[in-house]
Protein backbone atom coordinates (compact mmCIF):
# COMPACT_ATOMS: atom_id res chain seq x y z
CA UNK A 1 0.00 0.00 0.00
CA UNK A 2 2.75 2.53 0.86
CA UNK A 3 5.90 2.69 -1.59
CA UNK A 4 8.81 4.35 -0.82
CA UNK A 5 11.76 4.85 -3.86
CA UNK A 6 14.54 6.36 -3.35
CA UNK A 7 16.84 7.92 -5.61
CA UNK A 8 20.23 9.77 -6.16
CA UNK A 9 23.43 7.55 -5.38
CA UNK A 10 26.26 6.98 -7.00
CA UNK A 11 30.33 7.05 -6.74
CA UNK A 12 31.43 10.61 -5.53
CA UNK A 13 35.16 11.38 -4.34
CA UNK A 14 35.98 12.11 -0.86
CA UNK A 15 35.01 15.65 0.08
CA UNK A 16 32.01 15.60 -2.55
CA UNK A 17 28.48 15.85 -2.13
CA UNK A 18 25.27 13.94 -3.43
CA UNK A 19 21.70 14.25 -2.55
CA UNK A 20 19.04 11.49 -2.27
CA UNK A 21 15.62 11.77 -2.61
CA UNK A 22 12.74 9.61 -1.39
CA UNK A 23 9.42 9.80 -3.07
CA UNK A 24 6.74 8.00 -1.24
CA UNK A 25 3.55 7.36 -2.61
CA UNK A 26 0.05 4.93 -1.24
CA UNK A 27 -1.48 5.72 2.26
CA UNK A 28 0.21 6.97 5.08
CA UNK A 29 -0.28 9.14 8.17
CA UNK A 30 1.57 12.98 7.77
CA UNK A 31 2.05 12.28 11.33
CA UNK A 32 4.49 9.88 10.83
CA UNK A 33 8.49 9.97 10.98
CA UNK A 34 10.03 9.99 7.61
CA UNK A 35 14.24 8.22 8.10
CA UNK A 36 16.84 7.27 6.13
CA UNK A 37 18.89 4.40 7.37
CA UNK A 38 21.90 2.91 5.65
CA UNK A 39 23.61 -0.42 5.51
CA UNK A 40 27.47 -1.06 4.85
CA UNK A 41 28.55 -4.86 3.91
CA UNK A 42 28.91 -6.91 7.10
CA UNK A 43 27.08 -4.65 8.96
CA UNK A 44 23.89 -3.70 10.49
CA UNK A 45 21.34 -1.08 9.82
CA UNK A 46 22.04 1.86 11.01
CA UNK A 47 19.98 5.45 11.67
CA UNK A 48 21.11 8.09 9.88
CA UNK A 49 18.68 11.22 10.26
CA UNK A 50 14.70 11.36 11.00
CA UNK A 51 12.55 14.37 10.21
CA UNK A 52 9.16 14.95 11.45
CA UNK A 53 6.64 15.41 8.79
CA UNK A 54 4.32 17.55 11.14
CA UNK A 55 6.38 20.33 12.46
CA UNK A 56 10.15 19.45 10.62
CA UNK A 57 12.11 18.36 13.72
CA UNK A 58 15.18 16.82 12.61
CA UNK A 59 17.43 14.34 13.92
CA UNK A 60 20.63 13.43 13.62
CA UNK A 61 23.14 10.07 13.72
CA UNK A 62 26.58 12.26 15.57
CA UNK A 63 29.11 11.34 12.91
CA UNK A 64 27.01 12.91 10.19
CA UNK A 65 25.61 16.26 12.21
CA UNK A 66 27.15 19.09 10.01
CA UNK A 67 27.33 17.29 7.14
CA UNK A 68 24.27 15.68 6.18
CA UNK A 69 20.79 17.71 5.98
CA UNK A 70 17.32 16.02 5.79
CA UNK A 71 14.72 18.01 4.48
CA UNK A 72 10.97 17.44 3.21
CA UNK A 73 8.54 18.85 0.15
CA UNK A 74 5.51 17.60 1.86
CA UNK A 75 3.90 18.99 -1.78
CA UNK A 76 5.53 16.47 -3.31
CA UNK A 77 5.55 13.94 -0.48
CA UNK A 78 9.09 13.41 -0.52
CA UNK A 79 12.06 13.84 1.45
CA UNK A 80 15.52 14.32 0.66
CA UNK A 81 19.08 13.82 2.37
CA UNK A 82 22.08 16.31 1.41
CA UNK A 83 25.21 14.59 2.11
CA UNK A 84 28.45 16.92 2.14
CA UNK A 85 32.27 16.23 2.94
CA UNK A 86 31.39 12.63 1.90
CA UNK A 87 33.91 10.24 3.47
CA UNK A 88 34.65 6.35 2.45
CA UNK A 89 32.99 5.42 5.90
CA UNK A 90 29.48 6.51 4.68
CA UNK A 91 29.56 4.12 1.48
CA UNK A 92 26.33 1.95 2.44
CA UNK A 93 23.16 1.28 0.81
CA UNK A 94 20.99 4.25 1.84
CA UNK A 95 17.25 3.05 2.97
CA UNK A 96 14.25 5.42 2.92
CA UNK A 97 11.56 4.50 5.96
CA UNK A 98 8.37 5.55 7.07
CA UNK A 99 6.98 4.86 10.44
CA UNK A 100 5.25 6.60 14.10
CA UNK A 101 8.68 7.59 15.49
CA UNK A 102 11.65 6.67 16.54
CA UNK A 103 14.92 5.82 15.95
CA UNK A 104 15.30 2.39 15.39
CA UNK A 105 14.95 -0.42 12.49
CA UNK A 106 11.75 -2.00 14.31
CA UNK A 107 9.86 1.58 15.03
CA UNK A 108 9.61 1.49 11.15
CA UNK A 109 6.62 -0.12 9.02
CA UNK A 110 7.53 0.88 5.59
CA UNK A 111 10.96 0.49 3.51
CA UNK A 112 12.27 1.84 0.20
CA UNK A 113 14.70 -0.99 -1.88
CA UNK A 114 17.64 1.58 -1.01
CA UNK A 115 20.11 3.62 -3.06
CA UNK A 116 23.92 2.75 -3.18
CA UNK A 117 26.53 5.11 -2.14
CA UNK A 118 30.30 4.79 -2.80
CA UNK A 119 32.51 6.67 -1.53
CA UNK A 120 35.96 6.52 -2.86
CA UNK A 121 39.50 7.55 -1.60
Amino acid sequence: QVQLVESGGGLVQAGGSLKLSCAVSGRTFDSYTRAWFRQAPGKERDFVAAISWSDGTTYYKDSVKGRFTISRDNAKNTVYLRMNSLKPEDTAVYYCAVGPGGLTVPEYDDWGQGTQVTVSS
